[in-house]
């Protein structure tokens, strides 16, 4: 049976003239189209309290089914997440199918999740959402499955059969192999620290640019060497990437850092998912410096920023410097490249900057490099091929005594063969 085109109807509350309603509701609309449905109206209700019933006032529900009908839709979408009684409520006065702002992302979360751990954060995400609906939902998947907010291989029917107790034994089972995962990751981080290479944090709302800033980092000094297998997927849509990339950008002088591309954000980003991403997101808590990457194009640039800023805040990632590299800068008509204190505006995707990026990083993790002179006996060998490999060597002279190397080094490495140095 070919599924309906979905045709939706925004609905948004501004509570006490919130000065991004505007825009959330524009993001709304992103969201909707990333899940291919189509909008064909929408409305909205200031008010100081949401209605607890039916979240929008009752005049306004008569308002919203002429409207609906009147528009031939077939789904209404919430600007927020809907409590269960207010989606039931909302469904049976209005005989259609009704989602909100979350089941949404979550929609998108899924359809873009590619590796197992990602999979299973969205799932134990949606399971956590359903839990307190199930009777909301149950109506809901009667009345039309498949198309957002459900899964589409007959998850109506799947989950109308799916009662409380399965769904927590589900979301158990689900944890419980989301924790050795996690486990894993821990593994691979603590590693990384043990190699001592800094981290820096690719953070931004999504679409801003980030993968398109890793791969052209990757092309011009990672292992790739723009072959493309190591590049990420990179795309112009909401959420392009959930998993997190990680890849150890080499530089031209033996100094090298990790760059970590995460999941990106939005505003009102479901806490169901901020806690089920949480061990993705742990990844930024852990970096030496921060890349806020921001679309410079888009006019709302600075409510992107909070809501990032934001979104940081809350899963308690403080404190950690940052550099703001403001994108897409060429489609603003802004000067590029142009570098101002811990700021950058450049082009990724036409390469205009990267270089300009790459300094700013420089001059953020490698402070605690040593210039010195050192000279080692002809037995340790080892040492001097250590250091060929991990420092940047500007001299090598041979001398009776032995090597004698002028060199910049890491502070840990300087404290591991201070006896070789040169006072």
């Amino acid at each position: 049976m070919e599924q309906l085109e979905q045709r939706a109807v925004l609905v948004g509350v501004n509570l006490n003239h919130q000065q991004d309603f505007e825009y959330s509701m524009e993001e709304l609309g992103n969201l909707a189209d990333a899940c291919g449905v189509e909008v064909v109206g929408q409305l909205t209700q200031n008010m100081e309290r949401v209605n607890k019933s039916h979240y929008i006032g009752t005049g306004k529900v008569d308002e919203l089914s002429g409207l609906y009908k009147g528009l031939e839709a077939n789904l209404i979408i919430f600007n927020d997440e809907l409590s269960p009684s207010q989606l039931r409520n909302l469904e049976s006065d209005l005989d259609c199918k009704v989602i909100d702002r979350t089941i949404l992302i979550l929609d998108i979360f899924e359809k873009r999740a590619k590796t197992r751990e990602a999979q299973l954060q969205v799932e134990v995400a949606q399971l956590q959402y359903m839990l307190p609906r199930l009777i909301g939902l149950r109506e809901s998947l009667g009345r039309q499955s498949g198309g957002v907010g459900t899964k589409n291989k007959g998850a109506g029917e799947t989950r109308l059969e799916l009662d409380r107790r399965r769904i927590e034994e589900k979301i158990t089972a689900l944890n419980k192999e989301l924790e050795s995962l996690v486990f894993q990751r821990q593994t691979q981080r603590k590693q990384r620290k043990k190699n001592a290479l800094p981290v820096v944090s690719l953070v931004g709302y999504t679409n801003a640019g980030k993968s398109t800033i890793m791969n052209a980092m990757i092309e011009k000094f990672g292992a790739a060497g723009g072959s493309g297998e190591k590049t990420v997927f990179e795309k112009d849509m909401l959420f392009a990437t959930l998993e997190t990339s990680v890849r150890n950008i080499q530089l031209e002088d033996n100094k090298s850092f990790l760059l970590t591309d995460t999941v990106g954000f939005v505003s009102k980003l479901p806490h169901h998912l901020v806690k089920a991403f949480r061990s993705t997101l742990e990844e930024v808590a852990e970096a030496d410096l921060l890349i806020h990457v921001v679309d410079y194009a888009n006019e709302k640039y600075g409510q992107l920023i909070q809501i990032t800023e934001n979104t940081l805040k809350d899963i308690g990632v403080t404190d950690i410097p940052t550099v703001f590299a403001y994108n897409k800068c060429d489609l603003a008509g802004h000067m590029i490249p142009e570098v101002q204190e811990n700021s950058i505006y450049l082009a990724a995707k036409p390469r205009i900057g990267i270089d300009e990026l790459i300094s700013l990083i420089r001059g953020s993790i490698f402070r605690d490099y040593v210039h010195c002179d050192m000279l080692i006996p002809y037995d340790q060998g080892q040492v001097v091929s250590y250091l060929n490999e991990h420092a940047d060597i500007r001299a090598t002279e041979y001398e009776n005594e032995g090597t004698r190397l002028t060199l910049e080094c890491r502070q840990m490495d300087y404290e591991k063969y201070r006896e070789f140095v040169i006072e």
